[in-house]
């Protein structure tokens, strides 16, 4: 009974959430908490943003990414050209063995262009990512608050559940 109640509180503690960190791996490659902020309704754009760590022994890249809510996803960062704050897109992103690359506001991410429709907080949404080697993999974006600079549960730990495999390497949520 003790048991029962302590997987209970467990549950109720940790199961709850919709922001709950959430993680899945592509070969060697470690994808950490996928999200994204909440848009405006009309707002034509988002940014999804994620952490890649590469526990394998040889580089490997992002290639792209793409998801049914947008007509297209980018790679994409932000420059600062003579003062002014601007987005372009990048070229594949290198995750060299044993680092690790964040995608966060202000810096790397991936640009969402023509929203289907708008991202609501408590929202997830499907993204698939490409690897140079490691093939694809299937990940859930949360879609946290608006303004929001990190996700709001980060620091929690992963949430379990079954993996997908849709590329030549293995791809599971971990």
């Amino acid at each position: 009974m003790k048991r029962i109640l302590g997987i209970a509180a467990a549950l109720a503690l940790f199961g709850a959430g919709t922001a709950l960190a959430h993680s899945y791996k592509a070969g060697p490659i470690e994808i950490g908490h996928p999200w994204a902020r909440a848009t405006a309704p009309s707002a034509p754009n988002g940014g999804a943003y994620l952490s890649m760590t590469n526990t394998g022994t040889t580089e490997d890249r992002l290639v792209s990414a793409s998801t049914p809510v947008a007509e297209k996803a980018e790679l994409h960062t932000h420059l600062n050209e003579n003062g002014v704050m601007k987005m372009r897109e990048v070229p594949p992103i290198a995750i060299a063995p044993g680092e690790a690359v964040k995608m966060a506001p202000g810096g790397l991410h991936i640009m969402l262009l023509g929203l289907k429709q708008p991202l609501e907080k408590g929202a997830h949404i499907p993204m698939t990512l490409r690897f140079e080697k490691a093939g694809t993999v299937e990940v859930e974006i949360a879609v946290e608050a608006a303004g929001q600079s990190a996700p709001q549960a980060e620091h929690m730990g992963a949430a379990g559940g079954a993996g997908h495999n849709h590329g030549a390497a293995p791809a599971q949520k971990q």
